[in-house]
């Protein structure tokens, strides 16, 4: 294709389809609308490179394009534990919750992992209902995330810090060593591969695991959650980078903010800057802290307690200061105290350790099974 000639739109590539099926015969054994939905990607990568200058369309070899887009469906392909699906037939799957009532299937998404040995249907379903987003009420906290402690809130209830990639990487160290050693392309070469897929997805689903269990676990204990705004790509190409991206802290926020919707509690994230260096007590600016330096000691108010709780505090201030304007008066009082009123029924009733209440802080590991959730791992 020459440089001078603009490249074609997308409904320019949509109707080349029609001849590139009478040329390439094999094109017609797959379903119209999921090769559309391949032009569809490939144009708005296009668009996206030619907008941002960068992140020019790679091209996906064998083994590369991992799922494909079936947009619409006149009725609901799953019945009695299988799913139709057009030009494919049906196929059995595990069912992991019904379709609610007044739902209609909207479009399926087959996602492949672990090089084509695993297989996801994503059911996307629609209802015309619009379902507002959570408003801010009830008793809040602040998490502060960190490699300490995974998590610490303004409650000092602290989550301890799990090993998801640095407990296996002996593991797999010793299979990529022996795929490495394997004849390219080979019969031997695919199975060592195909194990050190199995392991990498093991310790994926390990890790989304617990950061589903952690942010349900925040949720029973408050009504509105405050994180900070960090930038978490930044963060990990630092020295630190492995344990940053073992701890997974973006997906942990997203997942965080996305369970916090369903589940009715408010989500917000605040200004990450100088929490660390901020007295909770007395809002006096106590300086800059090496990383070494694990507890907080205002010099004006002689407060001490850990950095971590200390951060988490401050958060939580910033949080309910973006959500109610504070006269003086009111700045002086502590984090735990919100001025909003409480929710009738608050769901905080599982044990959950929690200052506010008179229980002493506690710390959850990351592997014992917490109360009203169910380890899958």
């Amino acid at each position: 294709m020459s440089p001078d000639i603009p490249f074609p739109s997308y409904l320019e590539q949509k109707r080349q389809l029609t001849q590139w099926k009478k040329t390439h015969p094999w094109l017609g054994a797959v379903h119209s609308q999921v090769t559309q939905d391949c032009v569809k990607r490939l144009h708005n990568t296009w668009e996206r490179f030619k907008s941002k200058k960068f992140g020019f369309p790679r091209f996906k070899k064998f083994g590369r394009y991992q799922s494909f887009l079936f947009p619409q469906f006149k009725e609901s392909p799953i019945k009695d534990g299988f799913i139709k699906l057009p030009k494919i037939g049906s196929v059995e799957i595990n069912l992991h919750r019904p379709i609610p009532e007044g739902f209609r299937v909207k479009g399926v998404r087959i996602v492949s992992r672990v090089r084509g040995t695993v297989w996801y249907a994503v059911v996307t379903i629609q209802c015309d209902v619009k379902v507002p987003d959570p408003l801010p009420f009830g008793r809040g906290i602040g998490a502060d995330i960190g490699l300490e402690s995974y998590l610490v809130t303004s409650d000092n209830f602290r989550v301890e810090p799990a090993r998801f990639f640095r407990d296996l990487q002996s593991r797999l160290k010793v299979l990529q060593r022996k795929a490495s050693r394997k004849n390219k392309r080979s019969k031997n070469w695919e199975k060592a591969q195909l194990k050190v897929a199995k392991l990498h997805h093991e310790i994926s689903n390990a890790r989304k695991n617990f950061h589903f269990q952690t942010s349900h676990l925040l949720c029973d204990q408050a009504d509105m959650i405050f994180v900070e705004d960090i930038n978490f790509k930044m963060t990990a190409k630092g020295f630190l980078g492995k344990q940053m991206l073992d701890g997974g802290f973006g997906q942990f926020r997203d997942l965080l903010s996305w369970v916090c919707w369903k589940r009715g509690n408010y989500f917000a994230q605040v200004d990450h800057k100088y929490t660390s260096q901020i007295c909770p007590e007395c809002n006096a600016h106590t300086g800059k802290k090496e990383l070494k330096e694990r507890v907080h000691h205002c010099p004006e108010c002689g407060y001490s307690t850990s950095r971590d709780h200390a951060s988490g505090r401050v958060i939580l201030q910033r949080g309910l200061e973006s959500i109610v304007r504070l006269d003086e008066s009111e700045r002086k009082l502590s984090a735990e105290k919100s001025a909003l009123p409480e929710r009738e029924g608050w769901r905080g009733n599982l044990a959950i350790p929690n200052r506010s209440f008179g229980v002493s802080p506690g710390i959850y590991d990351g592997r014992s099974v917490l109360p009203g959730i169910a380890i899958s791992r």
